[in-house]
């Protein structure tokens, strides 16, 4: 749990990224959070973000996938498809996250599929879907970004020279 799945991303967003120096996995990964959780992104483009997430270890008192679980693979989804949508010069802060849980999920491996509703200059909005591992429908959510310009700091560009 928490290791790194090789990640595929569209060649231009790969070399887009490489020409500034910045390592694209980690920058795309699921952060310290989702890698406790488990979280594993295995495909991301702007156009759609797929990742996995395990029950075991994430879920509620009554055994079921806790809600909070499931929020956090969807804003990390979510976060991943605009941030490729914003590029390089652009960093994506999450403003709004809405789930809706449609049925509890106590075993396996969940699924969730991030696509655009919309992708503007200043913020971008996805929907993700939360699949269990028989393709039955276990969250709805949609997440809005903010997309600012990078900024000294964040540590989403390259290593200064030196």
């Amino acid at each position: 749990m928490g290791e790194q799945q090789h990640v595929k991303f569209p060649q231009e967003v790969i070399d887009e990224y490489a020409a500034l120096g910045v390592d694209l996995p980690a920058l795309f990964s699921a952060g310290h959070l989702g890698t406790r959780m488990g979280v594993q992104i295995v495909e991301a483009s702007a156009e759609r973000v797929v990742g996995t997430m395990p029950v075991e270890g994430n879920t509620q008192p009554y055994g079921l996938l806790h809600g909070g679980a499931s929020a956090v693979l969807a804003e990390t989804l979510g976060s991943v498809g605009s941030m490729l949508h914003g590029g390089a010069s652009k960093i994506a802060v999450g403003v709004d996250l809405n789930c809706t849980h449609h049925r509890g999920v106590r075993s396996g491996l969940v699924t969730g599929v991030a696509t655009p509703l919309h992708r503007g200059r200043s913020t971008a909005t996805y929907e993700i879907v939360i699949s269990d591992e028989e393709g039955r429908r276990v969250c709805s959510a949609r997440l809005t970004c903010l997309l600012r310009d990078v900024r000294p700091g964040d540590g989403a560009q390259p290593p200064a020279a030196g």
